[in-house]
C-alpha cells in the first residue's frame, strides 16, 4: 500500500469516527433534552415559579436544553406569574433562535401560538399575524404541528384579520382552525378535543361581537352551542365546564341580538343565562353587564359591580391601568347611568386614588423588568461564554488531532527510511503491547466476572417467585439495559395485604443500581409497618433526598390492595400510568414529583374501592419507549393493542407476549433502557 493511499484510508476513517460521535452525540442531548423537560415541567406543576426558572437557567447552563426552549419555559413561567410582559420578552428571545432539531420545532409551535395570544389581546393585531403566519407557514413545511397548534394558530390569525377590517380572510382561517379542532377531537380518546373546541369557538364568537359583526357572531355563537352539547354527552367531559360557557354563550348571544335590534329575544337569552349557577358568581355577574349596558339596564349593572372587587380578586387581577380602564370607568359610568350619583362620585374618587397608585405601580414592574432583563442578558453573556469556551476546546482538539496525524506521515516517512531498525524496534514494541494487552484483557475479564456476579446479586433482589394463592395472579419479570440497571419491581403479602411497586430510577449502571437497591428496602420495610402507599412515598423521599449530591431520583408507582374487599390505595410518583381494565385504558393519576428530587413533598395518594376481577399492567418507559434501528418507539397504543388480546387469559402469558413484541420490534437493535414489566389481577 503506496503513502497517498494509506494517507486516504486513514482519513476516511477519522471522519467516519467523527460522524459516529456527532451522532452519538446528538441522541444523547435529546434524550437529556426530553428529561430536563420532565423535570421543569414537575416543577411547575408545584407553582414555584422562581425555582423553575433556576431549574431552566442550570439546564440551559449544561448545553441539555437549547437556548429557543428555555426561554420557551421562562415565559411559561412569567404568564402564569400574570407577569406577560416578560412572558413576551421571553417569547420573542425563544424565536430569535434558530430551529436545530424536532425537539426545537415543537417548542416553536407553543411559543407561537402564545406569544400572537398576548400580541392579539394587547390589540398589537400586525404583529401577532407576522409571529402567527410564519409559524403556520413553517409547520406546513416541516410536516411538525399537531391539529391544536393549527387551530389555535389559525384563530389567533382570524380575530387579528377581523380587527384589520380583512373579513373574508378571517371566515377562511376560522372555518380551516374550526377543521383542525374536529380532527382533534375525533383522534382523541378523551373529551379534551371537546373542550379545547368550545374555548376556541367562544374566542371566535367573541371577536366578531368585539367587531360589531353581529350577525355573524350569532352563526358562530350557535356552533359553540353545538359544541358544548357534544361536549356534554362524554362521560369523562368535565362538568364544571357546561354550566359557565352555557352561561358565557347566552350573554354573547344577547348582546348580538339586541345590537340587531331584536330585544325580545336578547331578553329571552338574559332570562337563560340568569337560570344558570354561573349567572350568581362574581365572574358571571360582571360578565352580565356586557349585556345590561347594551341594554340600557344599567341599574341591574351597577347592581352587578358590587361584586367586582371578588372578581378581580378571584382571576387574581392587581391594580393596574388596564383593570382601571376596563372595569372600574364602566362601573363608574354604569352608576352615573341609573343615576346612583353619590356611588359614582365614590367609585370617582376610588378611581383617582388608584390613578397614582396604578401608574407608580407600572413604574416599578418597569424597572424590575428592566432589572431581570439584565439578569437575563448576563446568564445569556455566561451561557455565550461557555459556548464560546467549548468550541475551542473542539477546535483544539481537532487541531491536535491533525497535528498528531500530521507526526503520525513524517514518523512514518523517517521510519521507512530505516526499514530494518523500525522493524526490530516494532517488534521490541509488539511483545511489550502485547503482553500489556494480555494484562488488560485478564482486567476486562475480571472486571465483566464481577458485573456478572452483581447482576445476579440484583436480580437475586427482585422476586422472581410470586404468591401461590388462588385469588392471585401475578407475575413480572424485569431486564436491564446493561450488566446491571435501575428498573426495580416487588412485592409483600402481609396476611390479606398484598403491597406491590415498580419503579425506574433515573440512569442506568452501577449508579443506578445502588439507588434501585436502596429504594427496594426502604419499600419493603416500610411497607412491613402496613403503611399506606402515600405514605412510603413520602417517607422515601425525605431519606432519599439526603446527601443526594448526584442528584439521583426513581420514579414509582406503589400499591396496597386489601385481599378481602378488593380496596386498592395507590400512589404514583412521577411514573407512567398503569393500564387497567377491559378494554385496556390508561389510568388517571395524581400527579407527584419522583422521589429523591425535593425534601418535605406530602405525596397524594388514590384509592379504587374494588378491583376484584379487574386486570392492571404496570410498566417502565423501556416499553413504550423501546427503539428500533429507525429510532422508531414502541409506543402506549401497541401496548392497549397487545393487551386486548383476549387470549392473554393470565398474567405470565401478557409478560411474555409483551417481551416477545417489545425483541420483534427491536429486529436486533441494542436495548436503550431498562425494561421492566408487571401484570396483576385478583379474583
Amino acid at each position: 500500500m503506496n503513502k497517498s493511499r494509506l494517507f486516504r484510508v486513514v482519513i476516511v476513517l477519522l471522519l467516519e469516527a467523527m460522524c459516529l460521535s456527532s451522532c452519538r452525540y446528538a441522541r444523547q442531548r435529546e434524550i437529556r433534552a426530553s428529561r430536563a423537560d420532565s423535570v421543569i415541567f414537575a416543577v411547575g406543576v408545584t407553582m414555584d415559579y422562581e425555582r423553575m426558572r433556576v431549574v431552566v437557567d442550570s439546564f440551559e447552563m449544561e448545553g441539555d436544553i437549547s437556548a429557543l426552549n428555555a426561554n420557551r419555559w421562562r415565559g411559561v413561567s412569567y404568564y402564569r406569574q400574570g407577569q406577560y410582559r416578560m412572558a413576551e420578552i421571553c417569547y420573542r428571545k425563544a424565536l430569535d433562535n434558530e430551529v436545530k432539531n424536532d425537539l426545537d420545532q415543537l417548542s416553536y409551535n407553543k411559543v407561537a401560538r402564545r406569544l400572537s395570544e398576548l400580541l392579539l389581546v394587547k390589540g398589537d393585531y400586525e404583529g401577532a399575524l407576522q409571529i402567527a403566519i410564519p409559524a403556520v407557514k413553517k409547520m406546513e413545511q416541516t410536516g411538525i404541528g399537531s391539529d391544536i397548534d393549527y387551530a389555535i394558530l389559525l384563530n389567533n390569525i382570524g380575530c387579528c384579520q377581523l380587527n384589520l377590517g380583512q373579513d373574508k380572510e378571517a371566515n377562511e382561517s376560522f372555518i380551516t382552525a374550526r377543521g383542525h379542532y374536529a380532527n382533534r377531537w375525533q383522534s382523541d380518546t378523551t373529551s379534551r378535543g371537546f373542550q379545547e373546541a368550545v374555548i376556541g369557538t367562544v374566542y371566535t364568537s367573541q371577536a366578531y361581537i368585539n367587531t360589531r359583526r353581529y350577525a355573524e357572531s350569532i352563526y358562530w355563537i350557535d356552533r359553540t352551542e353545538m359544541l358544548l352539547n357534544k361536549y356534554r354527552q362524554r362521560s369523562d367531559a368535565r362538568t364544571e365546564y357546561f354550566d359557565e360557557y352555557q352561561g358565557r354563550i347566552e350573554i354573547m348571544r344577547a348582546v348580538a341580538l339586541s345590537k340587531l335590534g331584536k330585544k325580545e329575544e336578547a331578553a329571552a337569552a338574559y332570562e337563560r343565562f340568569q337560570k344558570t349557577n354561573y349567572a350568581e358568581t362574581p365572574a358571571g355577574r360582571i360578565n352580565a353587564n356586557d349585556y345590561l349596558t347594551v341594554a340600557e339596564r344599567y341599574h341591574e349593572a351597577a347592581y352587578n359591580y358590587r361584586f367586582l372587587d371578588q372578581a378581580l380578586n378571584d382571576w387574581g387581577m392587581e391594580l393596574s391601568l388596564d383593570a382601571l380602564q376596563l372595569y372600574r370607568l364602566p362601573k363608574y359610568h354604569a352608576n352615573e347611568k341609573a343615576g346612583r350619583f353619590d356611588s359614582a362620585r365614590v367609585e370617582g374618587m376610588r378611581i383617582l386614588s388608584m390613578l397614582d397608585s396604578a401608574i407608580t405601580g407600572q413604574k416599578i414592574s418597569a424597572i424590575a423588568e428592566l432589572a431581570t432583563i439584565y439578569d437575563m442578558q448576563g446568564k445569556e453573556a455566561e451561557i455565550a461564554q461557555k459556548e464560546m469556551d467549548l468550541t475551542k476546546q473542539r477546535l483544539l482538539a481537532t487541531g491536535v488531532a491533525l497535528c498528531l496525524l500530521t507526526t503520525f506521515f513524517v514518523i512514518f516517512t523517517l521510519h521507512r527510511r530505516k526499514a530494518t531498525h523500525r522493524l526490530q524496534d516494532a517488534h521490541s514494541k509488539l511483545k511489550e503491547a502485547y503482553d500489556q494487552l494480555e494484562e488488560t484483557t485478564q482486567i476486562k475479564e475480571r472486571i465483566q466476572s464481577e458485573l456478572r456476579i452483581a447482576r445476579d446479586i440484583q436480580m437475586s433482589m427482585v422476586p422472581n417467585v410470586f404468591p401461590d394463592r388462588e385469588n392471585i395472579d401475578m407475575y413480572a419479570a424485569m431486564t436491564p439495559a446493561k450488566e446491571i440497571g435501575g428498573d426495580l419491581y416487588g412485592y409483600q403479602l402481609l396476611g390479606d395485604d398484598l403491597y406491590f411497586c415498580l419503579g425506574d430510577v433515573a440512569g442506568k449502571g452501577v449508579p443506578a443500581s445502588l439507588f434501585m437497591a436502596q429504594a427496594n428496602r426502604m419499600f419493603r420495610t416500610l411497607g412491613s409497618e402496613h403503611m399506606k402507599p402515600a405514605d412510603i412515598a413520602t417517607r422515601m423521599n425525605n431519606a432519599l433526598t439526603e446527601n443526594n449530591d448526584q442528584g439521583m431520583f426513581v420514579t414509582m408507582f406503589m400499591g396496597l390492595i386489601d385481599l378481602k374487599t378488593g380496596r386498592m390505595d395507590y400512589c404514583n410518583a412521577g411514573h407512567n400510568p398503569p393500564v387497567m381494565g377491559y378494554p385496556p385504558q390508561f389510568m388517571e393519576v395524581e400527579s407527584n414529583a419522583p422521589i429523591g428530587l425535593w425534601p418535605g413533598l406530602e405525596y397524594v395518594g388514590e384509592t379504587i374501592e374494588n378491583i376484584k376481577g379487574i386486570p392492571l399492567f404496570l410498566y417502565s418507559d423501556g416499553l413504550n419507549e423501546a427503539e428500533n434501528k429507525e429510532q422508531v418507539q414502541f409506543s402506549d397504543e401497541r401496548i392497549l393493542e397487545i393487551l386486548s388480546d383476549q387470549s392473554l387469559d393470565n398474567a405470565k402469558k401478557v409478560i411474555l407476549k409483551m417481551m416477545d413484541e417489545v425483541n420483534k420490534h427491536r429486529n436486533g437493535a441494542e436495548p436503550n433502557d431498562d425494561l421492566t414489566m408487571m401484570c396483576l389481577r385478583i379474583d
